[in-house]
């Protein structure tokens, strides 16, 4: 039985760069970004027009979503460089969540390969 593993990391758009350079690090070989938009413990914040007359909450903020594939021997350390890279210092809350799901398959289409040999 193959063994895989798909994370999927939220962040601040900011500590992308930090993120794949920790991603790097461990060797890891793929990934795919998207921006995205959403709120969770955050919340949201009040922003003001450029005119400086009127306020208005934003309730959707700007992240980035990371999503990577790997064999379960690679989990821990891929989740511990994607912590490492978005994790800010003063613990700034909306600092982002990483979504760990058990993955069934994979098929590299070129070569048809599949499992783990795909990743």
């Amino acid at each position: 039985m193959t063994k895989m593993k798909y994370i999927i990391a939220m962040i601040r758009p900011e500590k992308l760069d930090n993120v794949k350079k920790e991603l790097q690090k461990i060797g890891a070989h793929g990934l795919t970004v998207s921006s995205v938009s959403g709120y969770g413990a955050q919340g949201g914040h009040l922003n003001v027009d450029r005119n400086k007359t009127e306020k208005y909450e934003v309730n959707l903020l700007d992240k980035v979503k990371i999503e990577i594939a790997v064999k379960d021997e690679f989990l821990q350390t891929t989740v511990e460089a994607i912590e490492k890279g978005s994790k800010d210092i003063d613990g700034y809350i909306g600092s982002g969540k990483i979504f760990v799901l058990s993955l069934d398959d994979a098929i590299r289409i070129r070569t048809k390969e599949n499992g783990n040999d795909a990743l």
